[in-house]
């Protein structure tokens, strides 16, 4: 079958006040619960958020599965750890060098203003916390809200390149607009419930992955209705 052309407006349209909601709903009742993010622990998570940049989950699975093997999957492990023998057991993930820098400079950031507890790091106030968060090199606001949403239960829509892509071609905004001004729409029409969020995102890049791809198919998409 064919793809069809993509739907790319010029200008956005006015959001209806429960709309998200509702497209939230469709997704849930097309695909059921997602169950993300996959991680057994917080610090998996994290690790998997630092890890999942520029790179397919599956990838990040097997770096998930090497540091597992090795006894890595901890703070104070992984610490431990070197540059070189670290970013050989993440290799699978990709730029496995540039990986290894960034949760190094996560691993210091935790220790030098935690004590390298995950739990103290948590009690902080949520906002606080992202700010200081983004002072980390190598993570970014997609990062840091996935790792609040996903490990610490914090508040934060996640924004990504399926949420812009899909819902630009809705019209919600442009797709060149900010991560501030795309969390922002979201987190103003949504209630802030973190199961919400969790699962919304979750739908979001299924329907990404499978329908909203560069040449879409959009005949099939459960969110065509909404065009």
């Amino acid at each position: 079958m064919t793809p069809s052309r993509p739907f790319i407006f010029p200008k956005s349209r006015k959001l209806h006040s429960n709309e998200l909601l509702n497209v939230y709903k469709t997704l849930r009742q097309f695909g059921g619960h997602r169950h993300w993010w996959p991680g057994h622990t917080a610090f998996e998570i994290i690790v998997g958020a630092i890890l999942t940049q520029n790179t397919a989950w599956t990838n990040v699975e097997k770096a998930i599965r090497s540091l597992k093997r090795a006894r890595k999957l901890t703070p104070g492990s992984m610490q431990a750890l070197a540059q070189d023998p670290l970013a050989k057991l993440i290799k699978p993930a990709g730029y496995f060098n540039v990986k290894a820098k960034r949760l190094r400079n996560f691993l210091k950031f935790l220790a030098v203003n935690y004590r390298g507890s995950l739990r103290q790091m948590f009690r902080e106030r949520g906002d606080a916390l992202r700010h200081r968060l983004l002072q980390v090199n190598g993570i970014g606001p997609e990062t840091a809200d996935s790792i609040l949403l996903y490990a610490g239960n914090k508040p934060f829509f996640v924004i990504d390149a399926y949420t812009k892509r899909i819902f630009a071609r809705h019209r919600l905004l442009n797709r060149l607009a900010s991560y501030e001004d795309w969390q922002r729409l979201f987190m103003s029409h949504l209630p802030r419930n973190i199961a919400l969020y969790n699962d919304f995102h979750a739908q979001i890049v299924e329907i990404g992955k499978n329908f909203c791809r560069s040449k879409p198919f959009c005949e099939k998409c459960p969110l065509r209705r909404y065009l």
